[in-house]
Protein backbone atom coordinates (compact mmCIF):
# COMPACT_ATOMS: atom_id res chain seq x y z
CA UNK A 1 0.00 0.00 0.00
CA UNK A 2 1.31 3.45 -0.90
CA UNK A 3 1.78 6.16 1.68
CA UNK A 4 -0.63 9.03 1.27
CA UNK A 5 0.38 12.58 0.38
CA UNK A 6 -1.30 15.79 1.44
CA UNK A 7 -2.20 17.68 -1.73
CA UNK A 8 -3.27 21.19 -2.67
CA UNK A 9 -4.74 22.25 -6.01
CA UNK A 10 -4.53 25.96 -6.74
CA UNK A 11 -7.15 26.89 -9.31
CA UNK A 12 -9.35 23.95 -8.34
CA UNK A 13 -12.53 25.47 -9.81
CA UNK A 14 -11.12 25.94 -13.31
CA UNK A 15 -11.13 23.43 -16.15
CA UNK A 16 -7.56 22.28 -15.48
CA UNK A 17 -8.13 22.05 -11.71
CA UNK A 18 -11.25 19.97 -12.22
CA UNK A 19 -9.36 17.71 -14.66
CA UNK A 20 -6.58 17.23 -12.07
CA UNK A 21 -9.13 16.14 -9.48
CA UNK A 22 -10.66 13.69 -11.93
CA UNK A 23 -7.25 12.22 -12.85
CA UNK A 24 -6.21 11.84 -9.20
CA UNK A 25 -9.47 10.03 -8.49
CA UNK A 26 -9.38 7.85 -11.63
CA UNK A 27 -5.79 6.78 -10.95
CA UNK A 28 -6.41 6.10 -7.26
CA UNK A 29 -3.70 8.54 -6.21
CA UNK A 30 -3.13 8.16 -2.44
CA UNK A 31 -4.38 11.56 -1.28
CA UNK A 32 -4.28 12.16 2.47
CA UNK A 33 -5.52 15.66 3.18
CA UNK A 34 -6.83 17.57 0.17
CA UNK A 35 -6.97 21.35 -0.04
CA UNK A 36 -8.74 23.10 -2.89
CA UNK A 37 -7.84 26.74 -3.42
CA UNK A 38 -9.20 29.39 -5.74
CA UNK A 39 -9.83 33.10 -6.00
CA UNK A 40 -11.93 34.97 -3.46
CA UNK A 41 -14.77 34.90 -5.99
CA UNK A 42 -14.86 31.07 -5.96
CA UNK A 43 -14.09 30.53 -2.27
CA UNK A 44 -16.89 29.04 -0.21
CA UNK A 45 -18.11 26.66 -2.88
CA UNK A 46 -17.33 22.97 -2.90
CA UNK A 47 -15.96 20.23 -5.14
CA UNK A 48 -16.44 16.49 -4.83
CA UNK A 49 -13.53 14.06 -4.65
CA UNK A 50 -13.93 10.35 -3.95
CA UNK A 51 -17.50 10.86 -2.74
CA UNK A 52 -16.62 13.60 -0.28
CA UNK A 53 -17.31 17.31 -0.67
CA UNK A 54 -14.38 19.67 -0.05
CA UNK A 55 -14.78 23.35 0.66
CA UNK A 56 -13.01 25.73 -1.72
CA UNK A 57 -10.69 27.98 0.26
CA UNK A 58 -9.17 31.29 -0.76
CA UNK A 59 -5.55 31.11 -1.89
CA UNK A 60 -4.31 34.09 0.12
CA UNK A 61 -2.70 33.06 3.38
CA UNK A 62 -2.58 29.31 2.71
CA UNK A 63 0.44 27.67 4.35
CA UNK A 64 2.01 25.44 1.70
CA UNK A 65 4.14 23.74 4.38
CA UNK A 66 0.96 21.72 5.14
CA UNK A 67 1.27 19.68 1.92
CA UNK A 68 3.76 17.46 0.15
CA UNK A 69 2.43 18.14 -3.37
CA UNK A 70 1.06 21.38 -4.84
CA UNK A 71 -0.57 21.54 -8.26
CA UNK A 72 -0.90 25.00 -9.78
CA UNK A 73 -3.70 25.22 -12.34
CA UNK A 74 -3.81 29.00 -12.23
CA UNK A 75 -2.38 31.87 -14.22
CA UNK A 76 1.36 32.38 -14.50
CA UNK A 77 1.07 35.55 -12.39
CA UNK A 78 -0.56 33.61 -9.55
CA UNK A 79 2.07 30.89 -9.81
CA UNK A 80 4.96 33.39 -9.77
CA UNK A 81 3.54 34.99 -6.64
CA UNK A 82 3.02 31.78 -4.65
CA UNK A 83 5.63 29.29 -5.87
CA UNK A 84 8.99 29.80 -4.15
Amino acid sequence: MSASCDVVIVGATGIVGEALLAILEERGFPVGELYLLASARSAGGSQEFKGRHYRIEELGGFDFARVQIAFFAATSAVSREHVP
